[in-house]
């Protein structure tokens, strides 16, 4: 296989490829296509050398071919002129130089067609070179648009990632917020706070409830103090005092 031949079948392989196929199985998307595009841009590179050269042989063939025309042309017209001058000097009864033109004249007419025939084996070759630098200029702009369209979908791709990493983090800061949700903070400060202030209430109902008894127990007191009070007036002699009513001391009669 030519040189030529490889890198055209390279190129049919590369601009063959299913790109979509490829990242579905590849493990890194990105390390794939980041491969993709060093393996274009290097074949790239080598399909422009080989353009280049079967660019470069083609000229030369061309040059060849080009020569090889003119020298068959120029050929015959010298073998025409000498056959002409030999005419001449056989119409002049000069038989020798006669001979020596018509030799002169079959000499150019051997090169003449040594040229043609080289013509003839240059054509079918400068074709294939002609077909061949045609493909490869054709399989070399497909390339250049496949790396286009390669680097294109990486970048496509790093910019997506990207754009995913950056909303797997914003859920990740949400998800930490709602761990440690400072309302559910607050509610639970709240809570604290109104367990104290029913605490507090409960204090200050046993504290006014201990100052009533108190209250109450003096007023007991009180009472009882009156009850004795009472008790020793009845047994002093007096009478038994009412409410709203003045004790009367009773007067004995003056003998």
């Amino acid at each position: 296989m030519t040189e030529k031949q490889s890198i055209l079948g390279r190129i049919a392989q590369l601009t063959k490829a299913n790109i979509n196929a490829l990242l579905d199985q590849a493990e890194d998307p990105q390390k794939m296509l980041d491969q993709l595009v060093r393996d274009y841009t290097g074949s790239i590179a080598d399909a422009e050398q080989a353009v280049a050269q079967t660019i470069g042989n083609l000229r030369l063939a061309e040059q060849d071919y080009n020569a090889d025309v003119a020298a068959a042309s120029e050929w015959g017209a010298k073998a025409a002129a000498a056959s002409s001058r030999a005419d001449q000097y056989r119409a002049a009864g000069d038989a020798a130089n006669a001979d020596k033109f018509d030799a002169l004249a079959k000499v150019a007419l051997g090169k003449q067609i040594t040229a043609e025939n080289e013509v003839r084996e240059a054509q079918p070759l400068i074709a294939s070179q002609r077909d061949a630098v045609d493909k490869l200029k054709t399989g070399l702009a497909q390339m250049q648009d496949k790396l286009g369209e390669l680097k294109s979908r990486r970048d496509t791709l790093v910019a997506r990632q990207k754009s995913a990493q950056a909303q797997i983090q914003v859920q990740q800061a949400i998800g930490s917020v709602n761990v440690l949700d400072p309302t559910s903070e607050l509610s639970r400060f709240e809570d604290k706070v109104r367990h104290q202030e029913a605490y507090a209430q409960g204090q200050a109902e046993i504290a006014a409830s201990s100052l009533d008894a108190q209250f109450a127990e003096l007023e007991g007191s009180d009472q009882q103090i009156e009850v004795e009070a009472r008790l020793a007036a009845l047994k002093s002699g007096q009478g038994p005092q009412q409410l709203g009513t003045t004790t009367v001391t009773p007067q004995i009669a003056a003998q």
